[in-house]
């Protein structure tokens, strides 16, 4: 038991090395002290809950898997109930539970579908419904032939003036439903998207709301086709998911479960555009955007946690005369790898707190009519969506790495967190495409100039784009890297000139959408350094507001400038080749964010805790609050089936025989 001492006060000495508010940045990571106290307190109710239990997942098969979450599901629902919870505890319960269910899409899409594109009458209908749980619904809009590429979707709604109804049907294979959450096994309705055909005529993809099985005896109804598309990567993760398969057969539904706040079609099969701008559809978007981006930092910091808290009480190497080995974390090229990502956590945050802003700031100007901020907005989420994705599933990866041979475990949490989170790079938006649609909005934003109409929001620095093709970065000495109008504007000039050499080349094209795919990977990195900026230059705001707690700025600053000299270092070339900085000026870059991590490091372990999350949440071996990390993985090893029996299943079948074989064959050549 010394050892488990030793481990502890291990990590309790790193505790002491904090030269911050611990408190005080809990509070800053949260948001808010109510924030802070609603989320504490439901993830501890959550953790001591025994039917929460998640430790077993991974040895779990899919069909226990599945009634497992099932039942967390329905337990969850209960206390939520018993507890009285309000909206928003109930959301912080259900999330703190930690394992993705069909509530995720009832509540995450399907409700706000209805919210968002259904009429008053609609909503009063079907949402006491939902919120009672009395339905289960889902959104369909991903194909297996499309997904991306909303437009193509090939599932058709015909309308029938004859029965005033609309005939919902799946032509192709193709045409199938293909991935939606909750659909496989759960769902008794779902919002389906679908071509609008009116006699004979396409109106292009809408919104219906269609039952998918009996409320009686869960029964798929006639002419639905319905059921679960496999298993998915990794151990447990996603798989307590029932991503589905769902085919319509010329299915019928009434007319008025076409979700008609947008658009109608009468009873005589006239189709209508209401008074209510098609715009509003873009403010739902913004907010599932914006929840991305916050998902984003939760899930980079779990792992960060993890890696952080690991890298401390993992030693090697380093011994001098009989005495302990070097911390893991100690290492200046772990530190390297290390550092970023928890700056990087830290920003993905604050950017996500903006975008919250950004989006009650855009829905209230819609509702005004006002749809003057609605492309950069679009823009904006679009890119902030893949650039936070990416780096949070490759950075979870890089922290699995981190953790050594450990990290490789199912018990040490990181293989689930990896599976359940890399689907982010792709739903709601393959990345690429996401960025491909930044960039024509930057290309856009530049074509304007000239006519005079000033660039919005994230893209204002365009505004400046002459000074910024012109300037030359004033740093002198690597302390000059610390000052944010140095950054910003190495940031900003990086982007705009990177952008205007795209916006030139392919205006040298003969037809703009060949020059536009011809140039498409220069227009991506284009759209990554513009993402990055904003990303800098939220961090930079959050600065500039008042934040209290001792030495909780002064952290945040040093955080501020790893995030930022990290991305120069890893860009370097960008900067170089657009002549924002010199190579000088570069090196100089570097010995600063080497100065910087070691200002990190007596703060990480504090930094991490500062996350504020539960062992039940991390449900990690290693990234254990109290670092007792070699007995648990210990224990943990012993829990696994395949210890049940210590002669394994198989052996007299097939590893006795073997082993006979070898003793017969050596006795017969003697």
């Amino acid at each position: 038991m010394a050892e488990i001492g030793e481990v502890m006060d291990h990590l309790a000495d790193e505790r002491r090395k904090a030269e911050f508010d611990v408190s005080a940045m809990k509070v800053v990571w949260a948001g808010s002290r109510h924030e802070l106290e609603i989320t504490d307190r439901m993830a501890r109710i959550v953790a001591s809950d025994p039917v929460f239990r998640k430790d077993n997942r991974a040895m779990l098969s899919r069909k226990e898997l599945f009634k497992n979450s099932l039942k967390k599901a329905a337990h969850a629902w209960r206390r939520i109930i018993e507890l009285r919870l309000t909206e928003e505890e109930a959301s912080k319960f259900r999330s703190s539970i930690d394992e993705a269910c069909y509530p995720d899409l009832h509540w995450g899409m399907f409700v706000p579908a209805i919210k968002g594109q259904g009429t008053d009458e609609q909503q009063k209908k079907w949402l006491p419904l939902a919120k009672k749980l009395q339905i289960i619904g889902c959104y369909a809009q991903t194909e297996l032939g499309h997904g991306s590429n909303v437009q193509g979707l090939e599932t058709t709604a015909t309308f029938d003036p004859e029965t005033d109804e609309f005939v919902i049907h799946s032509p192709t294979l193709s045409s199938s439903k293909w991935w939606p959450g909750g659909l496989g096994k759960a769902s008794t309705h779902a919002v389906v998207y679908a071509r609008l055909i009116t006699n004979g005529e396409d109106h292009g993809i809408h919104g219906f709301i269609v039952q998918l099985r009996s409320l009686d005896d869960h029964s798929p109804l006639p002419g639905i086709t319905v059921g679960d598309i496999g298993a998915k990567f990794g151990n447990g993760a996603y798989n307590s998911m029932d991503n589905g398969v769902l085919q319509f057969d010329h299915v019928r539904i009434p007319r008025d479960q076409m979700l008609m706040r947008i658009s109608q079609v009468t009873r005589d099969g006239k189709y209508l555009v209401s008074d209510v701008p098609r715009q509003l559809v873009y403010g739902t978007m913004v907010f599932v955007r914006q929840t991305i981006v916050q998902d984003a930092s939760t899930a980079l910091s779990r792992a960060v946690c993890i890696a952080v808290r690991y890298s401390s009480v993992r030693r090697q190497f380093g011994s001098q005369n009989g005495g302990p080995e070097s911390q893991v974390i100690d290492y200046k090229t772990q530190q390297s790898r290390l550092f970023p990502l928890l700056a990087s956590a830290y920003a993905f945050r604050f950017v996500g707190e903006w975008l919250k802003w950004l989006y009650t700031d855009v829905t209230q100007r819609l509702q005004a009519n006002d749809f003057s901020t609605l492309p950069e907005a679009h823009a904006c989420t679009a890119g902030l969506k893949s650039l936070t994705t990416s780096v949070t599933s490759d950075g979870i990866e890089e922290c699995r790495k981190l953790c050594g041979g450990h990290g490789y475990l199912c018990s040490s949490g990181l293989p689930e967190l990896f599976a359940v989170y890399v689907p982010a790079c792709t739903y709601e938006g393959d990345n690429n495409v996401m960025l491909l649609q930044v960039a024509r909005f930057l290309l856009k934003t530049v074509s304007s100039l000239a006519s005079g109409h000033p660039p919005v929001g994230t893209a204002s620095y365009f505004g400046r784009a002459e000074h910024l093709m012109q300037c030359s970065c004033e740093v002198r000495t690597a302390d000059d890297w610390l000052k944010p109008s140095v950054i910003l504007e190495a940031f900003e000039a990086r982007a705009a000139r990177m952008v205007i050499a795209c916006a030139k080349n392919v205006s040298k094209t003969s037809v703009l959408e060949e020059g536009f795919s011809e140039f498409s990977i220069d227009l991506v990195e284009a759209a990554v350094a513009h993402c990055q900026l904003i990303v800098v230059s939220k961090f930079i705001e959050k600065l500039q507001q008042d934040i209290p707690g001792n030495g909780v700025k002064e952290t945040l600053q040093v955080l501020c400038s790893v995030y930022a000299l990290s991305l120069l270092h890893k860009h370097t070339g960008d900067f170089l080749s657009t002549g924002c900085i010199n190579p000088k000026q570069a090196s100089l870059a570097n010995e600063q964010l080497r100065s910087l991590y070691a200002q990190v490091r007596p703060n990480a372990v504090a930094l991490v805790d500062s996350f504020n999350y539960t062992d039940y949440y991390l449900n990690s071996t290693l990234g254990r609050y109290d670092g007792n990390v070699y007995p648990t993985l210990y224990e943990a090893a012993w829990k696994d089936p395949l210890n049940d029996s210590v002669v394994p299943d198989g052996y007299h079948e097939y590893i006795r025989p073997l082993l006979k074989q070898q003793v017969t064959s050596r006795a017969a050549r003697l």
